[in-house]
């Protein structure tokens, strides 16, 4: 079978943009999707839609997979026969599902990469985008060449879990960021300005926080919480301060309480005088 052939299950924005790239390289591209009228755009470009998730799997050596979730995966393919194909399931999901579906595709004769795609569909065929890719290496040193195509790849290691745990440390920062970035504009507008006054502002906070990345992670790994003049307790009045504006301005501040919660805490057990990093391990349950 062709190496410039790839089957795409799942037509949402990323399978639509996946399917585009690999037509825009020339490839031979199979989709498919639960609900009919996805792929009508990509069938005018001259991509072929199978008739049946079977038809698909037959279609190419390799499929992509761009679902909802791992769980998608088991209700789209259900019964299918997967000997054979290598399955790269570029879903979203948690690191533990991750690995039980490699178990579930390997028993079932399927060679299985997991991914966590860092980009929008507009940014697929970036080179400034990225995949994190685990697995078989030997599986992704042959299709790596393809997966390039949608960004750069990143594997991370023969653990089927450590693309997605990678991937959602990446949410993690980026969801907690969004979620920032929308009680700021809530509160700037409450106090009659708008998003475009406060973007030089956002984006200098934005671009700042590289640079305390560079600065806290030797010290954090090193096990360093020197508080300097970066101290829990200075920090935890800030985050009074923000809090209490949010609250004056009649914005929800459940978010923000959580995060005043932490630091009370941190304050409380005693670290005042150290560094934030402290939270870290307040963090743990454990």
């Amino acid at each position: 079978m062709s190496q410039n052939t790839v089957s795409i299950v799942g037509l949402g924005p990323m399978g639509r943009a996946m399917a585009a790239v690999y037509l825009d390289a020339g490839y031979r591209v199979t989709v498919w999707n639960r609900s009919p009228g996805k792929d009508t755009a990509l069938a005018e470009r001259g991509a072929h839609t199978a008739a049946t998730v079977q038809g698909a799997l037959a279609a190419s050596e390799r499929t992509l997979l761009s679902l909802i979730d791992i769980e998608a995966m088991y209700a789209t393919l259900g019964e299918a026969d997967l000997s054979g194909r290598v399955l790269v399931n570029l879903s979203s999901d948690v690191p533990e599902k991750a690995r039980a579906a490699a178990g579930w595709a390997a028993a079932r004769g399927a060679s299985y990469l997991t991914g966590g795609v860092n980009a929008s569909p507009d940014g697929l065929g970036k080179p400034e985008s990225s995949i994190f890719i685990s697995g078989p290496q030997e599986v992704y040193e042959a299709h790596r060449e393809a997966l390039d195509l949608l960004a750069t790849t990143d594997f991370r290691g023969t653990e089927p879990g450590l693309a997605q745990l990678y991937y959602q440390l990446n949410m993690t920062l980026f969801w907690t960021a969004m979620t920032g970035y929308y009680q700021a504009v809530a509160i700037a507008r409450a106090n009659g300005l708008t998003a475009a006054d406060i973007l030089p502002y956002a984006r200098y906070t934005a671009d700042g926080m590289s640079g305390f990345y560079e600065w806290a992670t030797p010290a954090i790994d090193a096990g360093d919480h020197d508080g300097g003049a970066e101290r829990l307790a200075m920090c935890a009045a800030s985050v009074e301060h923000v809090l209490h504006t949010a609250a004056g301005a009649d914005i929800d501040t459940s978010i923000l309480a959580a995060h005043a919660d932490l630091f009370r805490s941190g304050v409380a057990a005693g670290f005042g005088a150290d560094s934030s990093s402290r939270l870290i391990g307040l963090l743990h349950k454990g």
